[in-house]
């Protein structure tokens, strides 16, 4: 049902079967209403979407038994896969529905869905945490009665995970859900937090889900905005659906890779998809409305698909990393997000890192000591066993490996019988001997001045290698950060401070 061919963090590059065809995920998956469609969903197809959500509820009390004997893929008009939301955001907004869950679910049965979503009672955002449980315990008992309605199906029923920012519910949510069989996974109620630009909230929401649930596929309900696709997918999030691209268009409200800015504030369009090769910003504005907001629309739904394009492409590239850190950095909220990557409960990002890359990684500042590669590398490190007496520590070139350099050879011909290590503030400190293993052997690193306060990791990694091999004679070629680094650790050894003739000095 869910094929992964390629990862990177918890990203994953995957093949989903349905009984309408395979959607290669991570997959923007675009809002369709059933009875109003301003963009037609054979134009979403061509855009190379191959699989939209649209509404069962609306679909039911709209359509009826005509529904049930046209399927849902003729009332919409798509011919690719097709997702159903059985009603939750209607209960969300308004508190209830007019139907009952099994009816809700033979429903989305008797339509053909092709992945159904029961019908869940959403917790939303800033719920009380008794109310929160409530409402969860509510959903999994519609969850359940939905299953025992169905019976075996070709449909993948989703399990809509709740909680929100209660995450001991989350993952009491996804853990129940998965016991009961579905096959893949919802993540509900974050479209208020994504209002809100609270991403380290949702980034918590979504890793405490993926520790429940760390293999199946996961949708995320409500994420169109450019800067939460990287993150989310980066996450472990292989699906997600939105109507920003129609709400923010009929709002005049202009995607870019960063986010969006008002049509009326543009003077030029900086952007090459088929609307904006067409038009001049003042002309785009110049359109009567309707027309406007389907040009816009248009141009929304293409830079929502470049960005999963080019988050693919990273993941590709091994590149993953380096790329949602640069998106990070257009907004301080979504900052906020990344950071939150040194805590061991994203520790799960290491899973789908390769242990190898044909390209160097990058290392920028400081929360790039803990991304995957380096914190395997302090690891492997930290199990490494020296016999030799005394250390000496040099500072980090530009080639690699440590050993194949002409500092290294002088230093073994000075110190034959030492331990020679290399140290890096990203990776720690270096063995000679495990100076070819990746990232040692395949990294850049920014030169730039840094304070040790900001890399606890580094001292971490002197101070256990020191006292895992008992060294009793340290000489350090000390780079200003190496010094701050020796004083923190209160070590007792001989430096000397770096330059191109050190080594006659030693």
């Amino acid at each position: 049902m869910f094929e992964v061919r390629y990862t990177d963090l918890a990203a994953r590059i995957g093949r989903l079967e349905t009984p309408h065809g395979a959607v290669e995920t991570p997959a923007f998956v675009p809002v369709v209403h059933p009875v109003k469609q301003t963009i037609a969903p054979q134009f979403l197809k061509k855009m190379g979407f191959d699989l939209v959500i649209t509404n069962a509820y609306i679909t039911l009390k709209q359509y009826g038994d005509e529904a049930r004997k046209r399927g849902i893929h003729d009332i919409i008009g798509f011919d690719g896969a097709v997702m159903t939301d059985s009603g939750g955001y209607q209960v969300l907004e308004y508190g209830s529905v007019e139907v009952e869950p099994a009816d809700m679910a033979q429903f989305e049965k008797d339509i053909k869905s092709d992945i159904p979503i029961p019908l869940d009672k959403p917790t939303g955002y800033g719920l009380p945490y008794e109310l929160a449980k409530e409402y969860v315990g509510t959903t999994l008992a519609n969850c359940d009665t939905t299953l025992r309605t169905v019976g075996k199906t070709d449909a993948i029923w989703i399990g809509p995970v709740q909680g929100a920012e209660h995450f001991d519910l989350v993952e009491h949510s996804a853990r129940a859900l998965d016991d009961m069989g579905f096959q893949m996974m919802a993540l509900g109620s974050p479209v208020e937090l994504m209002e809100a630009y609270e991403f380290a909230t949702l980034a918590r929401m979504i890793a405490h889900a993926k520790k429940a649930i760390p293999a199946k596929p996961v949708h995320l309900f409500g994420a169109g905005h450019p800067l939460t696709i990287p993150l989310a997918i980066a996450l472990g999030c292989d699906t997600f659906d939105s109507a920003s691209y129609m709400l923010y268009a009929k709002d005049d409200r202009y995607m870019h890779a960063n986010g969006t800015v008002r049509l009326g504030e543009l003077a030029y369009l900086p952007c090459q998809c088929a609307v904006c090769a067409s038009y001049t910003a003042s002309e785009l504005r110049s359109l009567d409305r309707d027309r406007r907001m389907v040009e816009v629309a248009r141009h929304n739904l293409h830079v929502l698909k470049a960005e999963v394009d080019a988050t693919k492409q990273a993941i590709m590239d091994g590149r993953l990393w380096e790329y949602v850190m640069q998106k990070a950095r257009a907004h301080p909220k979504l900052m906020e997000a990344v950071q939150l990557f040194a805590n061991d409960e994203f520790g799960y990002l290491a899973e789908g890192t390769p242990a190898f890359k044909e390209k160097a990684i990058f290392f920028f500042d400081a929360i790039d000591q803990h991304r995957p590669e380096a914190r395997r590398y302090r690891k492997l490190v930290s199990e490494f066993a020296s016999r030799k007496k005394s250390l000496v520590l040099f500072p980090e070139g530009e080639i690699h490996p440590f050993y194949s350099t002409r500092g290294f050879r002088e230093i073994a011909k000075k110190f034959p019988g030492a331990q020679i290590a290399t140290y890096n503030p990203f990776l720690g400190i270096i063995p000679a001997e495990i100076s070819d293993v990746f990232p040692a052997s395949h990294n850049v690193t920014a030169r730039a001045e840094r304070d040790v306060a900001d890399y606890p990791t580094f001292v971490e990694s002197l101070t256990g290698f020191v006292a895992n091999n008992g060294f009793s004679d340290i000489v350090a070629v000390a780079d200003p950060f190496m010094k701050q680094a020796i004083a923190e650790a209160k070590l007792k050894a001989r430096v000397e401070d770096y330059s191109d003739h050190v080594i006659e000095r030693l």
